[in-house]
């Protein structure tokens, strides 16, 4: 939102800039800056804090009149975002599915992961299985190509950097009870080439959402990765081409923002290497192309 439509929004809300300042934890003085357009280019984080303090009130309302959001608001970047830093990772509801058995009731482990049927796919986080569907093409040309990216990447800066592709078995805490397995992953360290999985935390990890996995990639996995100690953790949005660059080394939890055009840094190498992810639009223009002149 620029300035006009957050004040607009606060408008119809009722809200004043000391309730703003208090929602978003912004000082009241910067608010008042802000709004009355003193501040003639505030800060992106300053103005994505107003907008998601705004959708944050409008959440809490719904909720106190029994109103659900709408379908737009709840897949919107914003709300999802206002999610991931106001609840808890285990307040997080995301359809999860049930197989095998357990030593614990209602709590799987990595012994009832390693039992499931052949072709299953699901992931194992916190003692719970979360089914995976079948990728779209879309998602599978998308990783594709940044699987190239990552490795020319990798493979410029000349650091020990080793890029993988799911499906590759992650036991992100080193415990029973999580077994993931990222879209993409790097790790620059030592690792065991012919283990059966991954032991520990990627440096980077990226999730390509879908509709199935949204919720789960947006604000389970962000909680779960960051506490983990992953540095890094890349969020591809197909459906809004946009791409959130979380920089889990830094104490400031907003991402970076991104479109489809971008060329994006890799914090792991301190900026010396980054994506261009218009090679990524323009392999999926050159795909649409194809496709479109095969059908005249």
């Amino acid at each position: 939102m620029n300035i006009s439509e957050l004040n607009r929004r606060k408008r119809e809300l009722g809200l004043t800039n000391r309730q703003i300042a208090a929602l978003s934890g912004i000082p009241l003085s910067t608010i008042q800056k802000v709004l009355s357009g003193t501040t003639s280019a505030p800060r992106r984080n300053t103005l994505e804090a107003i907008e998601l303090a705004l959708a944050a009130e409008e959440v809490r309302r719904r909720e106190l009149t029994g109103l659900r959001e709408p379908a737009d608001m709840r897949d919107s970047i914003p709300y999802i975002e206002y999610v991931a830093q106001n609840l808890g990772p285990n307040e997080v509801r995301e359809p999860s599915v049930t197989y095998g058995s357990s030593s614990r009731k209602d709590v799987h482990t990595i012994e009832d992961y390693y039992a499931l049927p052949d072709g299953v796919r699901v992931e194992l986080i916190d003692g719970v299985f979360y089914d995976m569907g079948a990728p779209s093409v879309i998602h599978q040309k998308i990783l594709g190509e940044l699987h190239l990216l990552f490795r020319e990447c990798a493979e410029a800066h000349g650091g020990d950097c080793e890029v993988f592709l799911s499906p590759c078995d992650v036991r992100l805490d080193r415990d029973d009870y999580t077994m993931i397995q990222p879209d993409l992953l790097v790790i620059c360290g030592e690792f065991d080439l012919d283990g059966k999985r991954i032991e520990g935390a990627p440096d980077l990890t990226l999730e390509i959402l879908s509709p199935s996995t949204r919720a789960k990639d947006m604000l389970l996995k962000l909680h779960k990765y960051q506490r983990a100690g992953v540095k890094e953790y890349w969020i591809v949005d197909p459906k809004n081409a946009v791409v959130l660059v979380y920089d889990l080394q830094n104490e400031d939890f907003f991402p970076e923002r991104y479109g489809f055009d971008a060329t994006i840094p890799v914090h792991l190498t301190g900026g010396a290497c980054a994506i261009d992810f218009s090679r990524v639009q323009k392999a999926l223009d050159r795909s649409r192309s194809r496709h479109a002149a095969a059908d005249q």
